[in-house]
Parts: structure tokens; sequence; C-alpha cells
């Protein structure tokens, strides 16, 4: 069994616990410094194997002849002779391994471990690696390895080590506590101890970290009071990355030789560990890192900007730009930042990340997002993301005003077509004129660019809404295709485009096939919490509905409600149609009443969009089938004519029967004989009766 972690994952206490429970006897040999000699090494082992057993004596005698100077060729064999000769299993316990490094003395352990008794177990605890042939073991299934993941405290061993120290916490705060020193035993207890010193346990514990005097106190006297005095500024000045590598250390420190001092300084026993096979990548504990950190911008804090910049740089000639975007944001450079996640936001948003968008925003100032304008197009496009519509325009005007001010066109262009998509997808001039821009758009962006699939989807909604489906559709699928990889949220609204286009021309096969698909590319890329999903779970509701999934489609039409009501004033034309969809389904799964309010909602929206002409066909479409289905609730002779019906919409206004007939361009006694014919239908004596009893049973909205 080999037992590698560093200092404070309690190694020694488990091994005590074990032995005592084993019902074999135990050696417990600590190993020191000068055990590198193989001749002692051997000596003092015999010596502590011969407390529980004699020894073969003829063997033990002959080891005593060798002077410090014998081979240890000539030693190994008669130590294998005394170990085979053992009588009894025992376990043979040897900490602080990493203290050897000689080949002699490594060479005496692997002697130990292939000539220990039969039934015997040899253990060796160390705080790093041994350097052993242990692959053979391994390979064989031989070996039992127990590092620092294996050693670290459960939430229920937590829990008794705070209570077994006096303090108790919520659940919340543990959970923060065992993130942060993940689990290390040794960093729990520091924690207790930070706890003690103030009145507030919670707000002690909360603040706890690696930089707190208690921890950085003990990191310091347990693992780098022994280091080089250039190993230590390697780990401060490394402390701003959050994996460790050759290249980028070498880079972040313009020097070379990273890859083998990070080989060296793991297997010292510092809580740094790789975290690839191939043993290129490593992390330090999170308290470790924060106290090197905390030393970095105690000393030199004027170099750590520096540090973040170089690491951006390495990390963008890597392709890799979040992590780039992270080091840059910490540089706090709100140029190089906003550059680069405005170059990053179109896949950033279409990979569900709008909450990292949003926690890289919140680094800067106001008054930065309002000067640099990549920052306020990100904050505006980051808004739009998340459905609030107003706050978008709000920076879409900050970011134009930024960029007639900036005079760079270095990014102009790509700025230019932020800031069209913000103006086409709110389509304030109507769905044709939206239509045109996004066309115009499209043609200016380079073949590969993100944008296109978003162009393309306002193209097909303007073409559709319009009355030209068969444009809309080449349009739709284009954005569908272009959306699959740069940009899965275009891509699940084409699809529900194109679903409700087969949903008008009653194609339910087709319509469920191609909203099935949309609700997969939500679920896949986690957008089923995005407020821009609603119109695909609305669709969604209404065609399960429709073809019988009843349970799938309340569960869709709940989750279509709850995203439709986060968003705050958002696109008209889009939440006209996620209303109008929502509102069938509501009517297929028997909730009048709600279809009702969806409806009058989307009437007021519709208005908005004269031009979008598909809107009236659908809202008439479904208020006739309001009116059937509210009807139908009435039997035999109650049953309310059209004539009556309109009649009744009246009957909740103020306006008198002589004004309701002016309105309807009938007579004052017309109206009167339908309203009276209504009372008696809805068993009520009168107009407010009526209303009541319409709203009731959903003739009416509550």
């Amino acid at each position: 069994m080999a037992i590698v972690a560093p200092a404070g994952y309690g190694k020694t206490s488990l091994l005590a616990e074990w032995a005592e429970q084993d019902h074999r006897p135990s050696v417990f040999f600590p190993l020191e410094v000068w055990h590198e000699d193989p001749l002692l090494l051997v000596r003092d082992l015999l010596c502590a194997l011969e407390k529980l057993e004699q020894l073969d004596a003829r063997a033990c005698e002959a080891l005593a002849e060798f002077d410090a100077d014998a081979a240890i060729s000539v030693v190994l064999p008669t130590l294998a002779t005394v170990l085979e000769a053992l009588a009894h299993p025992l376990i043979l316990i040897l900490d602080d391994v990493d203290l050897l490094r000689s080949v002699g003395a490594l060479h005496v352990l692997s002697a130990v471990a292939e000539h220990l008794a039969p039934g015997s177990q040899l253990v060796l605890a160390s705080r790093a690696s041994p350097s052993l042939p242990l692959g053979r073991l391994r390979a064989h299934g031989a070996l039992l390895e127990l590092g620092a993941d294996e050693l670290a405290m459960t939430r229920e061993e937590a829990v008794s080590l705070l209570h077994g120290a006096g303090v108790k916490i919520g659940s919340d705060m543990l959970d923060v506590l065992l993130q942060r020193t993940e689990g290390w035993p040794a960093g729990l207890y520091l924690a207790v101890l930070c706890a003690r010193e103030g009145p507030d346990t919670e707000a002690a514990l909360a603040n706890f970290a690696g930089d707190d005097r208690v921890v950085a106190d003990y990191l310091r006297d347990e693992f780098l009071s022994g280091l080089a005095p250039e190993e230590l500024e390697f780990l401060v000045n490394t402390s701003i990355l959050d994996q460790l590598s050759g290249p980028i250390c070498d880079a972040v420190l313009q020097t070379s030789g990273s890859a083998s001092l990070l080989v060296r300084l793991s297997n010292s026993g510092l809580p740094l560990w790789s975290i690839d096979r191939g043993s290129e990548r490593y992390r330090s504990h999170q308290l470790l890192r924060e106290m090197l950190l905390g030393e970095l911008r105690n000393t030199h804090p004027e170099h750590e900007a520096q540090l973040h910049l170089r690491a951006c740089a390495w990390y963008v000639e890597e392709g890799e730009l979040d992590s780039a975007l992270a080091h840059a944001v910490c540089a706090g450079d709100p140029c190089l930042a906003g550059d680069l996640l405005w170059k990053h936001l179109p896949r950033c948003l279409a990979a569900g990340c709008n909450g990292l968008v949003q926690d890289w925003l919140e680094h800067f100032s106001l008054e930065e997002l309002s000067t640099y304008p990549t920052l306020a197009l990100s904050a505006a496009h980051s808004a739009l993301a998340r459905g609030d519509l107003r706050e978008a325009e709000r920076w879409g005007l900050v970011g134009v005003a930024a960029l007639a001010r900036s005079g760079s066109s270095t990014t102009a262009i790509s700025l230019s077509t932020g800031i069209t998509v913000i103006e086409a997808a709110v389509g304030r001039e109507g769905m044709a004129p939206m239509g045109r821009e996004a066309a115009r758009a499209y043609a200016l962006e380079e073949e590969d660019s993100p944008w296109r699939a978003i162009f393309s989807l306002l193209q097909g909604v303007a073409q559709h809404l319009t009355g030209d489906p068969g444009q809309a559709r080449e349009h739709l699928k284009d954005g569908i295709h272009r959306g699959s990889l740069a940009a899965p949220p275009v891509e699940t609204l084409c699809l529900s485009q194109l679903a409700m286009i087969a949903v008008e021309e009653g194609d339910w096969d087709q319509s469920a096939d191609l909203i099935a698909r949309a609700v997969r590319q939500i679920e896949h890329h986690d957008l089923d919490s995005y407020p821009t999903s609603a119109l695909t779970f609305a669709i969604s509701a209404d065609v399960r509905s429709q073809v019988g999934h009843v349970d799938e489609g309340k569960r869709h039409a709940r989750r279509a409600a709850h995203l439709l009501a986060s968003l705050s004033d958002f696109i008209p034309w889009y939440e006209a149609e996620t209303r109008i969809a929502l509102a069938r389904a509501a009517l297929r799964l028997a909730d009048i009443r709600t279809a009702r309010s969806l409806l009058a909602e989307a009437s007021q929206l519709a208005r908005r969009m004269p031009d979008a002409v598909v809107f009236g066909g659908w809202l008439d479409d479904t208020w006739g089938l309001v009116d059937s289905a509210a009807t139908n609730a009435l039997v035999g002779s109650a049953a309310l004519t059209i004539a009556e019906l309109r009649i009744l919409r009246f009957l909740p206004t103020h306006l008198s029967f002589r004004e309701i007939g002016a309105r309807l361009h009938v007579s004052t006694n017309t109206v009167k004989t339908q309203a009276h014919a209504v009372y008696r239908k809805l068993e009520v004596s009168s107009r407010s009766g009526a209303v009541a009893r319409a709203t009731e049973i959903g003739l009416l909205e509550g």
C-alpha cells in the first residue's frame, strides 16, 4: 500500500487507527534523514522487527559484521533471508518515505517489498511519490494507492471535526468551507482556529482564505521554509495562474526550465499536483495559491498586472480566449479586456455562458463600461441575451456614443454589426425594415462571421411574419446551418420558427420533429434558463399537446410561462409570437382563462407591428377557438351565438347599450335584446352578474 499526500492529510493518524483494527501485529517505522545510508536503514529496520519476534540469529550476525563500506548487493541477500524467515504475517509501516532519495536506500525498500513474508503487508507513507518501481505492482493489481483525494474529509467527517472543536455552522457555510479547503483536514482545523479568534463564527469563516495569518504561517513553516529562494520566487510569481505548465510559466516569467522545476516542486511534498497523465500541467491547493498571491500583492503589487498581461498574451497565442480574457480582466486593462470580450462574445453567449460574461463586466466601473465601445456593446448583448430589451438598447446607445468618441477603426466594422443586431432584432420600424436591415448587414459580414446566423434568423422572421413563408424557409435553414456550431441559441430559434410555419400548414409531424430538435439543442447546450428559450418551449407545448403528449405539453407550457415572465419589455414580435403559441397550448390543455389573457396581451403587442400581417390571422383563429371552447362549456339552449358573444365582450366596459350599438353598428334595441339573451343563458339577472358568470366559465378574461 502507498499513501501519498502532503502534510496535514492525516496519513499517520489513519495508519495508526488501521493498525489497531487489523489482527496482524504491526511495526510503525518512522524514517529519518540518516536512513539514506542503506546499512543504517537495514540495521534500524531489523531492530524494529525484532521487537515482534526472534529473527534469524545467523543472518542478523552476518549483517552486523558488514562495515559501512559494504556493497548493498552483498547486504540485500542477507536481508531477504531474514524477511522470508519471519514466522508470522505482519504490517510494516514505513513513514516519511519521501526522505529516502539515495539509490542504496531505495534498493532496500524494493527488497523489503519483494521478500516480506507471505500474508504480510508493506505500507509506504510519503508526502511525495516515492522513487520506487511501483509500475509492476500497479499493473498486477497488487498495489493499493491512496492520495489527497481519498484522504480529503467528507461532509460528515468535516461536521464531526467542527462540532468536536465546538464550532457549529449552517449547511451553506459548510459547503463553502469544504470547497475552499478541498477537504484538507489541516485546512479545516486552521479554519476552526480562525473562527475562534472573532465573535462572529460565520463571518470569520466567510473570510477564511489562504492569505489569513494563521493559514499563511502554517503554509510557510510546513511547506515553504525548506525551498530555495528561486523556487519560492517561482511559486509566488506564478500564483496568478490557476494551472501551471512549463510553457506558460516560461512565458509569464520570461525564463526557461519551468517544466523541470514544476516536476521537482511536485515531488517535494508541496500540495502541488499533476492534473494530467503526462505530468505536464499542475495546480496548487487553493489555500496555498491564495497565500502566494497575497505574498505577491504585498511585496510586488506593481508586478501582478504585468504578469497577468504576459499570461493573457500567451493564451491569445494559444487560442484560449476564455483564459486570455480572465487575465486581461485581472490585469485591469479595460481596452484589452473589451477587445477580447467582444471577439469572444458570440461564442460565449452561444454556449450559454452569459453569467460568465456578466461576471467579467462587473470587474469594470460604469465609467469604463461607458468609455470603451467594446465593453458597452458587450453589456448590450448580454442584456439582450437575458431578455432585458430596455437595458440592451441603453447600452447600445452608450456604445454608439463611445465608438464615435474613440475614432478607432480597428473594430469599427464588427462593432457596427453588433449595433445593427440590436436595432434589427428590436424591429421598432416594422418587420419589413427589420428584414432589409438584416439582409444588408448579412451581406457586409465575412462568410464565416458568427453574426451571419442571427441575421439569417431575423430575415426569416421578417419574411414569415409579413406573409412569405417560402422565402422565410430559405433564410431559416441558412440560420440553422450557421448556428449549429457558432450560435446554438440562434439555431433553436430558427428551428422553432420553421415549426411555426409547419403548424400553419397543418403538418404536425414536421412541426413535432423540428421543435423536438430545438428542445434537444436547448438541453444539450444548457440554454433552458435563457429567457430567449421561451418561444421554443411555447411552440413545443402547443405541438406536444396537439399530438397527444399532454404531460410534456404541460411541462413545456410551465417552462415557457416562467421564462416569459422573466423578459423585461422584450422584442415585440418575439413576445407576441410566444404568447400566441402559449395561448394555443393553453387551449389544448383546457385552460381557457390563461389562453384569453395571453391573447389579449398578444393583441396589444401585435398592434405595434402593423406589417406583421400573419399575426392578424393567428389571433383571429385563436380567438375563435377560445370562443368555441368557452361556449362549449354551456350546454343545449344555453350556447351563445356569435352576435351574443360580441355583446358579451362589451359588458365589462363602462359603455352604455346605446354606445355599444354605435360601436357595433346596430340599434340600441338589438343590443338590449341580445344582452337579455346573454343574461338568460348564463342564468343571471344583471349586467354585473353576466360579467361575473362569463368570467367564471372563461368567456371573459378575469
